[in-house]
């Protein structure tokens, strides 16, 4: 494999056979779109564009995105909203149970806004929205939290709620921080994922997620992992980045379907619990395999 970024061979705009997306109907006619309008809820699905959105909702899955759909930083990667967020909906863990409920849906993932406008950057919603699912409808929970700037006893209060997968995403390899995550930070991330590894309770996974084809090199990928297995993180994937926009960091480099095989099993040799490595994977997408 090689070990540096290879500029893009093709125009820009135009995928690789591997990542084009074929939908064959209207998501708008789907039962699990009409219910997410119905209970005013917001997936990640819909947010971050996702290419598996055909997919999973046809399963009647989803990955539910609480706390608005306003985030307040400004990754460059991401095509969530930016600017000044809501006040939070003291009734959306509810409704997000009943979604769950409705959906029989036997492993919910949650994910979230940044809310850094929040005191405890939205932990306690995160949290109540766990046990309202638990209690709604006994479903396993995975919930994808931000790095809650650092703070420990917000995420003390994410993992009070018990769920069975603890996940914070690395997204990119530490030299592209200030290009595609300008406000994050690399050891801050690293040292939530620890935090959760050292105070999980009994049976807890950890999980984290990187982009491939911002322009990281193959060194700084294997080196990402070893960082993230370092940190006790259990479960990790990697997918191709897909540029929401021509607005938005542009594509650096599409890694084939062999390459992502590779990584996938030289992360594997480092003794992750589970791991997911193609060029479709995404951090939720068949997140119930890592229980399984």
């Amino acid at each position: 494999m090689s070990t540096d970024p290879k500029p893009l061979n093709r125009r820009a705009g135009i995928r690789p056979e591997w990542l084009k997306i074929r939908v064959p109907g209207d998501l708008d006619q789907l039962p699990v779109s009409k219910l997410m309008s119905d209970l005013a809820l917001n997936t990640v699905c819909q947010e971050a564009r996702c290419p598996n959105i055909f997919d999973c909702w046809n399963a009647g899955t989803a990955t539910f995105m609480v706390l608005g759909e306003i985030c307040t930083r400004r990754c460059t990667f991401c095509a969530v909203g930016k600017g000044k967020p809501l006040r939070s909906d003291q009734d959306e863990p509810r409704r997000v149970a009943e979604a769950v409920g409705r959906m029989g849906i036997r492993h919910a993932v949650i994910t979230m806004v940044n809310r850094d406008d929040m005191p405890d950057g939205g932990a306690g919603h995160v949290a109540r929205t766990v046990l309202a699912v638990r209690d709604g409808s006994g479903a396993t929970v995975e919930v994808l939290v931000s790095d809650l700037e650092g703070n420990r006893d917000a995420l003390r209060v994410v993992l009070a709620s018990r769920p069975e997968v603890f996940a914070h995403n690395i997204e990119t390899v530490p030299r592209l921080y200030p290009a595609v995550r300008p406000v994050a930070k690399y050891e801050r991330s690293l040292e939530v994922l620890r935090w959760a590894g050292q105070e999980r309770y009994e049976g807890m996974l950890t999980k984290s997620s990187l982009m491939l084809g911002l322009g990281e090199t193959e060194q700084e990928i294997l080196a990402v992992a070893a960082d993230l297995r370092s940190a006790g993180v259990d479960v990790f994937t990697m997918g191709q980045y897909l540029a929401p926009t021509g607005n938005h960091h542009p594509v650096r480099r599409y890694w084939s379907p062999h390459e992502f095989a590779e990584l996938g099993r030289r992360a594997r040799e480092l003794g992750f619990h589970h791991v997911e490595s193609a060029p479709l994977v995404r951090s939720s997408y068949m997140a119930h395999r890592a229980l399984a």
